[in-house]
C-alpha cells in the first residue's frame, strides 16, 4: 500500500485566503467603528478602499531532486546547495543571462577586470554603494561591501578550519602568499590569521581589489565569477554564528533566506535592502536571438528581482514531483523526470494536453556529464598495474549504457566519449573512443587474460590470488536509480561479476566520496564555467578531496594540467586536451557515460525563464504573471 501525505493548499492560495480574510476582518471592524461614533461615514462602501488590500506576493514555487547540504560557499561543492548561494552572495562577476555564448559581465564590479600584460596581475574595481542584507551581527549598521570583504571570503577557502573542499582551486591560482601562509600555519598548528597581509590578495583601497599570482593566468577571473562559491560574505556574520554558517547566509544578493528545514524545505523573499538594477541593464541578446530580443523587449525597465518569494521543496522520488507540478503545487519542474519524458515532450515536442494548459517546455544540451567513478585507492578497483586497470575497463565495456539511456533516461541523453562536457573548451561531438563502448565479449576477454576467473566454481569470477571478487557501489534509495543499478548488475552478471549496492541519501554519498571511503558511485557533474579544465581537475592530483573524486595520481596528467592552466585558450591548448581524453580512456578512472538534454516545463505564470548555460542565478530574471496563475488554479 502507498501512502501519500494530504496535499496542502497552495501558498498562493492561502495568501490570497488570507488577505480575503483580513480584508473582511477589517471591513468589521470599521463597521463596528461607525457604528459607535456619531462623525463615521454612514456608508459601508467608503470603509474599505480597494487598494488598501495588499498585493498578493508573487511566488515561485518549484521541487529539488536531490537534497542541500548548506549555504556557506567555501563548504559547499554540490549543484543543489550551488543553486541557492548564488541568489544569496555575489561574486565580482557573473555570466549574461540571455547572452550565447557565454558573456562575462559585471555583478559587484564596476567594470570588466584590468589585467597585466602576462596575465600575472588583475585589477578589479567595485561598485560602490552594495549592501549586505540586514542581519543582527551588524547591530543595526548598514554594512556596505567593499574590497576588503572579498579578501577575507577567499582567505576562508585557504583557511585549515574551514576545510573547504574547493580549496584546490584557489590553491592552484597561486595567489602570491596565500599558499605559504596556508602551509607555514598548517605546521606551525597555528590558527589563520585573517589579518595577515597576503601580497597576491589586497585591497588596495576601500574599492579596489588587486589579485598577483606566480604564474600566468589567463582565465583567473572566470573562477571568480562563480557566484555560488566565491560570493562574498561578511566576517561579522561568520564570527556571530561559530560553527553554524551553513545555516546562516547573508550576502548582498537579491534574496535572503528566511526559512530552512534540512532536506526538506528552503524558502527565501526579496531582499528589501537590495540595490537597483534593471533588466535591460543586465542582458544582452545577440541581434539575431529572438527569443533573447522578446525577453528583453518584455522586461524592459523592470527592476530586479521581479518575484517576491521563492519556495523550494525536496522530492527525490521522481512519480511524487512530477504529479506535484501536474496538480498544479509547483510554478516550474527542473528537469523533468526522465521516466515521464514521453508523456510530457513526445516526439520532442510538448504534450498537446499540456500545451492547451498553457504550459511551456525548454529543452536545451546540458554542459554535463554522467559517470561511473572508481576509488583508485581501493585495494579491488584501484591501482595502476595492469591488472587492475584490465577490471576498470572490462566493467567499463560490459556496461550498456545505450540501455540506460533508451530505457531509463527515454532517450534524454547522447552516450559521452571523453571527461570533457558539452560546450566547454575541449568537447569534440566527433570524437569517439573505448569510453563509448559496450563490448561484453571484450570485457570477458580482459578478464580471462589477467586472472579473474572462477576459481571456486560457484559460477563467479574471483580476484586473481583466489579471493572472491565482489564490487560495492554507492547509491541512493529512489526508484530510478534503482532501475538503473538493476541494468549495471545484470551487465555485470553477464560477464561473471557481482555487485552490490549500499543505498544513502546523496548528502551521505557525497562525504565518503571525499573522504575516499568508497569503491563504486555513479553520479553526475556539471560544468560551472566556460573552459574545460574544470572537467580535467578531476584528474589532477592536486584536486584529490575535491574535484578528483576517483583520487587519480599520475605524473604525465599532472604535468599537461600544469601546462593547460598557464597557456591562453587556442590551438596548443585544445592539443593537450586530447591527449588527455587517451589518458582517460587508458587507465579508466571514470567511466563517462552520458550528456543529457534537460527539458524543464513552466506553467503559464512563469515567464522569462531561460536555463543558463553554467551560472546558477536565474531566479531574478523571471516573473510571475498573477492573473495566469489565478486562472490556472482556479
Amino acid at each position: 500500500m502507498t501512502t501519500y501525505r494530504a496535499r496542502p493548499v497552495p501558498s498562493i492560495l492561502r495568501g490570497a485566503l488570507l488577505a480575503a480574510a483580513l480584508a473582511l476582518t477589517a471591513a468589521v471592524a470599521a463597521a463596528a467603528s461607525q457604528a459607535a461614533s456619531p462623525t463615521a461615514p454612514s456608508t459601508a462602501s467608503q470603509a474599505v478602499s480597494p487598494d488598501a488590500v495588499a498585493t498578493p506576493p508573487k511566488v515561485l514555487r518549484y521541487a529539488f531532486r536531490v537534497a542541500e547540504t548548506g549555504f556557506d560557499p567555501a563548504k559547499i561543492t554540490d549543484l543543489y546547495s550551488r543553486m541557492i548561494t548564488p541568489h544569496i552572495f555575489e561574486g565580482l562577476y557573473t555570466y549574461d543571462q540571455l547572452a550565447r555564448p557565454a558573456q562575462l559581465k559585471p555583478l559587484t564590479a564596476a567594470a570588466l577586470p584590468e589585467s597585466s600584460d602576462d596575465y600575472r596581475v588583475w585589477t578589479v574595481r567595485l561598485r560602490p554603494g552594495i549592501y549586505f542584507a540586514d542581519d543582527p551581527a551588524f547591530k543595526g549598521k548598514r554594512r556596505e561591501l567593499v574590497a576588503e570583504d572579498y579578501v577575507y571570503s577567499i582567505k576562508r577557502f585557504a583557511d585549515p578550519a574551514v576545510a573547504s573542499p574547493t580549496w584546490s582551486e584557489i590553491e592552484e591560482l597561486e595567489l602570491i602568499g596565500l599558499n605559504e601562509y596556508r602551509d607555514r600555519i598548517r605546521k606551525a598548528g597555528k590558527p589563520f590569521d585573517y589579518d595577515t597581509p597576503i601580497e597576491g590578495l589586497r585591497a588596495v583601497d576601500r574599492y579596489t581589489l588587486q589579485f598577483k599570482s606566480h604564474a600566468t593566468r589567463p582565465r583567473l577571473m572566470e573562477v571568480f565569477a562563480q557566484g555560488d562559491l566565491y560570493g562574498a560574505v561578511a566576517r561579522e556574520v561568520i564570527e556571530a554564528y561559530p560553527g553554524d554558517s551553513m545555516a546562516h547566509p547573508v550576502g548582498t544578493g537579491p534574496f535572503v533566506l528566511k526559512h530552512w528545514r534540512r532536506s526538506s524545505q528552503m524558502v527565501l523573499e526579496r531582499n528589501p535592502g537590495y540595490r537597483e538594477r534593471y533588466y535591460d541593464q543586465e542582458v544582452h541578446p545577440a541581434d539575431d536571438d529572438v527569443e533573447g530580443q522578446a525577453l528583453m523587449a518584455r522586461f524592459k525597465g523592470r527592476r530586479l528581482p521581479m518575484i517576491d518569494r521563492v519556495e523550494v521543496n525536496i522530492i527525490e522520488e521522481n512519480q511524487p514531483r512530477w504529479l506535484s507540478f501536474l496538480n498544479g503545487e509547483y510554478d516550474f519542474i527542473e528537469r523533468t523526470p526522465e521516466d515521464f519524458m514521453t508523456q510530457a515532450t513526445p516526439n520532442g515536442k510538448i504534450a498537446p494536453n499540456l500545451e492547451k494548459q498553457g504550459k511551456h517546455a525548454y529543452r536545451t544540451v546540458a554542459s554535463d556529464v554522467l559517470f561511473t567513478v572508481f576509488n583508485m585507492e581501493d585495494a579491488v578497483v584501484g591501482g595502476y598495474t595492469p591488472d587492475r586497470i584490465a577490471l576498470r575497463r572490462a566493467i567499463a565495456l560490459a556496461i550498456d549504457v545505450d540501455r540506460e539511456l533508451r530505457l531509463v533516461r527515454r532517450g534524454q541523453a547522447v552516450r559521452a566519449q571523453s571527461l570533457y562536457m558539452p560546450g566547454t573548451t575541449g568537447y569534440d561531438p566527433a570524437f569517439r573512443s573505448e569510453m563509448g563502448d559496450f563490448d561484453p565479449a571484450r570485457a570477458r576477454a580482459l578478464l580471462d587474460l589477467y586472472g579473474y576467473v572462477d576459481k571456486d566454481g560457484d559460477g563467479w569470477r574471483d580476484l586473481p590470488d583466489g579471493r572472491p571478487l565482489v564490487l560495492e557501489s554507492l547509491t541512493t534509495p529512489e526508484l530510478f536509480q534503482r532501475q538503473i543499478d538493476e541494468i549495471v548488475q545484470k551487465n555485470l552478471a553477464a560477464i561473471g561479476v557481482r555487485i552490490v549496492f549500499k543505498p544513502a541519501k546523496w548528502p551521505e554519498n557525497l562525504k565518503a566520496l571525499r573522504a575516499g571511503k568508497y569503491q563504486i558511485w555513479s553520479l553526475a557533474t556539471s560544468a560551472s564555467k566556460p573552459d574545460g579544465q574544470d572537467s580535467l581537475s578531476r584528474m589532477y592530483s592536486g584536486q584529490i578531496g575535491a574535484q578528483n573524486y576517483a583520487r587519480f595520481r599520475l605524473a604525465a596528467v599532472d604535468k599537461l594540467y600544469d601546462e593547460a592552466s598557464h597557456l591562453p585558450d587556442g590551438p596548443e591548448r585544445l592539443k593537450i586536451f586530447d591527449e588527455t581524453k587517451r589518458y582517460a580512456t587508458a587507465y579508466m578512472p571514470y567511466k563517462y557515460r552520458g550528456h543529457r538534454f534537460i527539458t524543464d516545463i513552466a506553467q503559464p505564470q512563469l515567464i522569462g525563464y531561460r536555463r543558463p548555460q553554467f551560472w546558477q542565478n536565474w531566479w531574478e530574471y523571471v516573473d510571475i504573471d498573477a492573473d495566469a496563475a489565478a486562472k490556472y488554479r482556479h
